[in-house]
């Protein structure tokens, strides 16, 4: 299947879900992500999820990261350059929905891709062989081409993974593994 139709299919889908099913699918995801081999990492990005897109809650994730007392770093878009700047979550971090409704910091210690370890990556649908889709804006292909070689990148989807994704392209970045509720989907 093409992104186009993936794109129409999994928001379909996800706007389905009920708020006890996020709630229930994104705890999943936390628990499976225990079972990565990365915990021994220090500076994991993770997105806040855009609740109004039915995105996986990465509250649970949150938790975890923050109990394994790693460095958590969020972005914040830019929408003319299709950049993301990260900044070090802390206690003392504002976060604010921009004009799309995503969470964002409003400001903070900014921390450079290249320091980044883990990417915790948001999607829509991904295949058997690691590529995604996501909102089609190219931010995070943008972010991980910035990002050191070998940092681990790790989608997040409520769905299994798709045969195929038809219409990749040269600067599409794969993801290393994909967590669902059910499992981890390894691909190198």
């Amino acid at each position: 299947m093409n992104k186009k139709n993936l794109r129409i299919k999994y928001k379909s889908l996800r706007q389905q879900l009920s708020e006890t099913e996020i709630e229930e699918k994104s705890l999943a995801i936390a628990n499976q992500a225990l079972k990565l081999p990365v915990w021994e990492k220090t500076y994991f990005h993770i997105f806040l999820p855009i609740a109004e897109q039915k995105e996986v809650d990465t509250e649970f994730l949150l938790h975890l990261l923050s109990g394994k007392d790693k460095e958590i770093v969020v972005s914040k878009s830019d929408f003319k350059t299709h950049a993301m700047i990260h900044y070090l979550l802390t206690d003392n971090t504002k976060i604010r929905k921009n004009d799309y409704n995503i969470p964002e910091p409003v400001d903070g210690i900014e921390v450079p891709s290249s320091k980044i370890d883990v990417v915790f990556v948001p999607l829509l649908a991904f295949d058997k062989i690691g590529h995604r889709v996501g909102y089609g804006k190219g931010f995070y292909d943008k972010f991980l081409s910035e990002c050191k070689p070998d940092a681990i990148k790790i989608g997040l989807s409520f769905y299994e993974a798709e045969d195929l994704i038809e219409d990749i392209f040269d600067n599409d970045i794969r993801l290393d593994y994909c967590v669902t509720p059910e499992k981890i989907w390894e691909f190198n």
